[in-house]
């Protein structure tokens, strides 16, 4: 099988994924073996390339937005979910039995893994994953369409769920990459008016065309305050500008694994009992719940199809921000 994997951090203008021929790779107790369909491209997959987040494990084949048919089962896996087609998270393992776990906070365990860094992920024409924490695909979305949801769009679920956003309040999104853009609906089909702050005027027309009752340049402020926010940038400064766009008692929701520093800001920028909260990862239940919603809904997914060979050169544009929509690798098939 074809796999772009990374054998050490590094700047990602030095193209430091290989592109390689494996072995398919035998599912293990518990786990089940999935023929690739599409891996959507993430920012954390920027993140571990280039050593933003410190390595766990090298190599790593990156990637955790992945759409792919079960074809291998490992020991005590059920045998039905054979030829389903299934989605890979973020999440690929909890332990289940520590406090956080049993509290339903499973992405908050001490012991979770990650797909595409502490295991494999899906930017191969093959992968492995533990059959409890798959989820099923809905049929209103093909597989290049489906991959962005598993990571934008549940994560974009979660934070707008750690906002505290209700039916028919008012949102401003700071950033509109992959995950925004999906926030956006959901937020819209709840009846709530929402905002846009973004530099890309690219990004600004998108996020009208998906129901923006605004969309302006970082610096202009919001015609009327919020009452909530959701920074997808991992820029402090954003999240004062959040901060000052919500009204006292709003809350501003940081969507970002890693973010600059938070610079010096008056205190009553936060005074009001104003809220400040930050997005860690996802569980199951939010997956679940979030493709029922977008399938339901339906979402708009926009994307652009590569070929995995092309994993280097669509980081880069990641990093440059030249991406108008969400990143899907179609990986090409070797081994069987």
């Amino acid at each position: 099988m074809r796999t772009a994997y990374l054998p050490a951090p590094a700047p990602i203008e030095t193209a430091p994924l290989v592109i390689e021929e494996r072995e398919v790779p035998l599912p293990g107790p518990g786990e089940i073996g999935i023929r690739v369909h599409a891996c959507g491209v993430c920012h954390t997959d920027l993140h571990i390339a280039e050593g933003d987040l410190p390595p766990h494990r090298l190599p790593v084949v990156l990637g955790h937005q992945v759409v792919g048919t079960v074809d291998r089962l490992g020991p005590d896996v059920t045998p039905d979910l054979e030829g389903r087609r299934v989605g890979v998270t973020w999440l690929a393992h909890a332990c289940g039995s520590c406090a956080s776990c049993v509290r339903g906070e499973e992405n908050l365990c001490p012991q979770a893994q990650f797909t595409g860094y502490d295991v494999d992920g899906g930017f191969a024409g093959y992968t492995l994953a533990r059959a409890a924490f798959v989820v099923p695909i809905p049929l209103a979305f093909d597989d290049a369409a489906a991959a962005p949801l598993l990571c934008a769009g549940v994560i974009g679920y979660r934070a707008l769920r750690v906002a505290g956003l209700q039916p028919g309040e008012r949102l401003a999104l700071f950033g509109f990459g992959a995950s925004a853009h999906l926030a956006i609906q959901v937020a819209r089909h709840w009846g709530c008016e929402v905002g846009v702050v973004t530099r890309g005027a690219e990004h600004r027309a998108l996020a009208e065309e998906l129901g923006a009752s605004w969309a302006v340049e970082p610096g202009v402020a919001p015609p009327a305050p919020c009452d909530r926010a959701i920074v997808f940038a991992p820029s402090g400064a954003v999240v004062v500008a959040a901060l000052q766009a919500v009204r006292p008692g709003g809350t501003v929701a940081i969507n970002a694994v890693t973010l600059d520093g938070i610079p010096a800001m008056a205190y009553a920028t936060l005074y009001g009992e104003r809220v400040l909260r930050t997005v860690s990862h996802l569980t199951r239940a939010d997956a679940h719940a979030f493709l029922r919603l977008a399938a339901e809904i339906p979402v708009r997914v926009e994307i652009e199809s590569h070929p995995l060979e092309a994993a280097n050169e669509v980081l880069l544009r990641l990093k440059r921000r030249e991406m108008r929509a969400a990143a899907v690798l179609r990986p090409s098939m070797g081994a069987t």
